[in-house]
């Protein structure tokens, strides 16, 4: 093995990460570096401008700018209220009531919006100080909006899905939707178990029983917002239309629904379009840099030589998954999610694929390692906005944040060692 090409790229992307350089550029860079190992600087510095242009010209990218702007829109457009008062009358008389509210209100949203920083901020403003006004701890509060906005990842519409998609060379985007929905509702149970007997222990307040009239009334509410995942992933399955043009029928339905609400009107739509074309642009330069690092890997040879040293030490599935859990819990701690499943796929699915793995099982595995990763510092996004809306540190939230890891890393180990529970639903479908 060539090792050359390998420290230059891990040493240099763990300096620039160190002295504060953007994610982005840091890729760029080390990618950059790797490739002027074997090839002149001049060749070098075009191939990597070239890959970062060229990695972003793709129709099924188009979706991603639209899914953020679609859920920009729900964010803006009374969407989280309708779905934190339908699961109130569904679990508020639970022990942890709000707490479990809040983890099946972040799934709903996560799922219409598919963004866990909307589901994060959206269910961190609204529930926040309602539970705290109910005796809940602030940190306790941050830690279960933490977590359970991450399930909304896994939950179609996902972004971060549609861009395995991309890294894997085609795997199915209607089969990855459809295979997320069992890991993220399963996930979602584990915290809500955690939750609740946490809550119980503490002795948080616990909710009046909802009237089946309340449930109907507040449901009827919802039925509109709910609705959107109908028609959004019906229409990818059915063939009915790509999951393109599917983001933009979720952006025309959640700007309708938002201005029948009354939530959004003109002036609004600005700064609307300002924080969708802002995230846009991070998103975008990730995945263009990510794209120029894929290339950099590729030229270098370092994928399959990974590939053949992980096969090397063992040909036992079970194994070779553990090693390759434990290392991608280890990147979602420093990288970001787009970034690392852009690397890290064409690493990785030939080691899984070579042992009999379906592609779409490895991508739900994959993205829900990273979604672990979220939540922890130094570079977890969601953590860092679940903290600035609880007005917490991290340092107070790491205790309760504890226990509702161990759930996600146990949901995470049914969903790795149990395919079906990922390949069920896409089989029932034909794909």
């Amino acid at each position: 093995m060539e090792y050359v090409p390998i420290l230059v790229l891990v040493i240099s992307f763990i300096c620039l990460l160190a002295i504060g350089t953007p994610v982005a550029w840091s890729i760029a860079i080390s990618s950059l570096l790797t490739l002027l190992v074997s090839i002149p600087v001049i060749p070098a510095m075009t191939t990597v401008s070239q890959r970062i242009g060229t990695g972003l010209d793709s129709f099924a990218l188009l979706a991603i700018p639209l899914f953020i702007l679609s859920g920009e829109l729900m964010n803006k457009g009374g969407i989280a209220h309708r779905l934190i008062a339908f699961a109130k009358t569904l679990v508020g008389s639970l022990p942890g009531g709000l707490a479990l509210i809040n983890i099946i209100s972040s799934m709903l949203m996560g799922a219409i919006a598919g963004s866990a920083m909307a589901a994060a901020s959206a269910m961190g403003s609204i529930l926040g100080p309602e539970m705290e006004k109910e005796g809940y701890s602030r940190e306790f509060g941050a830690a279960v909006n933490i977590t359970a906005a991450t399930t909304g990842l896994i939950i179609p519409p996902s972004n971060v899905l549609i861009v395995y998609s991309l890294a894997s060379g085609g795997a199915s985007i209607a089969a990855l939707f459809l295979a997320g929905y069992i890991p993220g509702i399963l996930t979602g149970l584990f915290l809500m178990i955690v939750a609740s007997f946490w809550a119980k222990k503490k002795g948080y307040k616990v909710g009046k029983r909802s009237t089946l009239k309340e449930i109907f009334k507040t449901f009827i509410d919802a039925v509109p917002s709910l609705f959107m995942l109908v028609v959004v992933i019906g229409g990818i399955v059915t063939g009915i239309f790509t999951a393109t043009e599917a983001s933009a029928i979720a952006v025309l339905y959640s700007f309708l629904l938002g201005m029948i609400y009354r939530e959004i009107t003109f002036p609004k739509m600005p700064q609307i379009l300002l924080v969708s074309a802002a995230t846009t642009a991070i998103v975008m330069l990730l995945i263009g840099a990510s794209m120029s690092m894929s290339w950099a890997l590729s030229y270098e040879n370092i994928p399959q030589e990974i590939s053949s040293g992980l096969l090397a030490l063992s040909d036992n599935p079970i194994i070779i998954l553990l090693i390759i859990n434990l290392l991608l819990l280890f990147v979602g701690i420093f990288m970001d999610m787009t970034p690392a499943v852009l690397i890290f796929t064409p690493i990785f699915l030939p080691v899984v694929t070579a042992l009999g793995l379906d592609p779409v099982h490895f991508g739900i595995i994959m993205v829900l390692n990273l979604c672990i990763g979220l939540c922890t510092p130094p570079v977890g996004s969601v953590l860092f906005v679940g903290v600035g809306i609880a007005k917490t540190t991290i340092e107070k939230v790491v205790k309760p944040l504890l226990p509702l890891f161990i759930a996600m890393i146990f949901a995470l180990f049914l969903v790795t060692y149990f395919p079906e529970l990922s390949l069920w639903l896409p089989r029932q479908f034909g794909l």
